[in-house]
């Protein structure tokens, strides 16, 4: 797997306290940005943090400062899963237009914290502040009456402002912001950027991070499901191509996201982005792979007979079960990094819960498999049936995946 980076800086409060930490754009380990395009430096920070590393293995409960660039924000990418910790950086490059204040309006209804970076005020930028909870203020070489000037201006147009002070490199700046009613602070006296690194957990495209996370929400909505579906190509022709596939048997065939999914249900789907985000993980052996998937539907068989309610949920614990071997990493770390409910977990983690209980069953059919030729194993009928259904379903979705 490729290696990811990330650069995490601290940010204190009043007492010397961690608030947040912002997270920084690295491609190696350099102590510098080193940046071609600042949209595509934006995206690759947040799917690192959030799909590849994971946003608690980086600043466990605290909050996350990220850097959006205009073209990000338009994008309008989903976080909302995230928003009680990563805080919506804009950059000071961003300009107020009619698009980007509905695209931070976005995020703030989904409850994201919005903070000004480097910020410099003139009045035409007061819609950004309007919107603003954090304003950032540079204070390395900057004139202290100045600076309390351009606070005291800030506080008059908005007295609930928030003031964090940038680049404090000494005591006596830090003791000097305070004293100006800074609220946070960030720069070299506390701490210079430390690297993160982590494996690169495939598939790298925040749609699918934002696929799986909205179908496992409780309240899944289909128009959500399908707007995600649509933002990606690859999704796309992927979920159409496999249900038209001969498996299927379609009289008429199906042409639009929408249609597939009124079609087949978003349990169908839950389970095809599951299959999808093991499916691109190449350089395994495709028996691997195959494993996985025969779990997974051996598991949802299983399921329909002892726990018909949580069918779905037992053939995600099924597929994810051999995670650790597909992605060569801890499973505790992977799981850290997907928004999977706790039961799920908890059944992967400890094979608690039904679900668990069930992926046990399946693990001790399997090993007792290979000790007998051909896998013809076990004197229980249901499992024997359920094993053979699951290899001939195995078949089938490989297929769909070349």
């Amino acid at each position: 797997m490729q290696d990811v980076f990330i650069g995490r800086q601290p940010i204190f409060d009043r007492r010397i306290q961690v608030y947040a930490y912002e997270l920084l754009y690295r491609d190696g380990y350099v102590g510098y940005a080193r940046i071609n395009d600042v949209d595509q430096a934006s995206c690759d920070v947040l799917a690192n943090v959030l799909l590849e590393i994971g946003l608690e293995n980086i600043v466990g409960p605290h909050k996350a400062f990220c850097n959006f660039s205009q073209g990000f924000l338009l994008q309008k990418p989903d976080l909302s899963f995230a928003a009680q910790q990563l805080v919506v950086e804009i950059l000071e490059t961003v300009q107020p237009t009619a698009e980007v204040l509905t695209a931070i309006d976005r995020f703030r209804a989904a409850g994201h914290l919005i903070a000004l970076d480097d910020f410099v005020y003139d009045a035409g930028l007061q819609p950004l502040v309007d919107r603003a909870d954090i304003i950032k203020l540079e204070v390395l070489n900057v004139d202290f009456d100045l600076l309390r000037q351009r606070i005291d201006q800030l506080r008059g147009l908005k007295p609930k402002l928030i003031f964090l002070a940038e680049k404090v490199e000494t005591n006596e700046v830090f003791q000097a912001c305070r004293d100006l009613g800074f609220d946070y602070f960030q720069g070299y006296f506390f701490s210079k950027p430390k690297i993160v690194t982590g494996k690169k957990l495939p598939p790298s495209r925040l749609a699918l991070l934002q696929l799986v996370a909205e179908l496992q929400r409780p309240d899944v909505v289909l128009e959500r499901v399908e707007q995600i579906i649509q933002s990606d190509v690859n999704l796309s022709v992927k979920l159409l191509r496999q249900i038209n596939s001969s498996y299927y048997s379609l009289i008429h065939p199906v042409s639009s996201i929408r249609q597939a999914i009124v079609r087949f249900g978003l349990d169908h789907i839950r389970t095809w982005t599951c299959v999808l985000l093991l499916g691109s993980v190449s350089e395994k052996p495709l028996e691997l792979m195959g494993m996985a998937l025969i779990r997974g539907r051996m598991c949802a068989l299983l399921a329909q007979q002892s726990q018909p309610q949580g069918v779905q949920t037992c053939f995600t614990v099924g597929l994810f079960s051999l995670l650790d071997s597909i992605l060569d990493a801890p499973m505790e770390q992977i799981l850290s990094s997907l928004p999977l409910s706790q039961e799920i977990k908890t059944a992967l983690l400890e094979h608690g819960g039904p679900c668990g209980a069930i992926l046990d069953q399946v693990k001790t059919y399997e090993a007792s498999a290979l000790m007998q030729q051909n896998g013809a194993v076990g004197e229980n009928p249901a499992l024997r049936t359920a094993y053979w259904e699951a290899v001939k379903w195995a078949d089938h979705i490989r297929a769909g995946l070349c």
